[in-house]
């Protein structure tokens, strides 16, 4: 067991650390395979929003910060039309195409998954 001072925003604390060999048990194989599994299941395929055209998928898990874009609108390639949060972050999504937003399937405040359609351009 080996011991250490581990400083952390100023405040000290005293960690006491296990050393494990290279020929342990299944134990410390476990831990990995058991933190692994309780990983989510991709969500159900959120139907696509009613709307022909591009679609625009969440490249990444978050929150809908911002729709700067009402369905009708007309937007050029690359014109941000929702900002997500992931980890703390505000990412634009930006439109992929020009083109007239048919549908938007968010609202502000929504969580959405990765690959979840959030509008269509046509």
């Amino acid at each position: 067991m080996k011991r250490f001072n581990i400083t952390v925003n100023g405040k000290s604390y005293d960690v006491a650390v296990e050393e494990v060999g290279s020929g342990a048990a299944s134990a410390p194989t476990a831990a990995p395979a058991a933190a692994a599994a309780p990983a989510p299941a991709p969500a159900a395929a959120t139907p696509a929003p009613a709307g022909d055209g591009t679609p625009v998928k969440a490249p990444m898990s978050g929150n809908i910060l911002d729709v700067k874009v009402n369905v009708g609108d007309t937007v050029s390639s690359g014109q941000v039309i929702i900002v997500l949060e992931a980890m703390k972050m505000e990412n634009d999504i930006v439109a992929p195409c020009a083109g007239k937003v048919t549908s938007i399937a968010v609202k502000k405040g929504e969580t959405v998954n990765s690959d979840t359609v959030l509008a269509t351009i046509a």
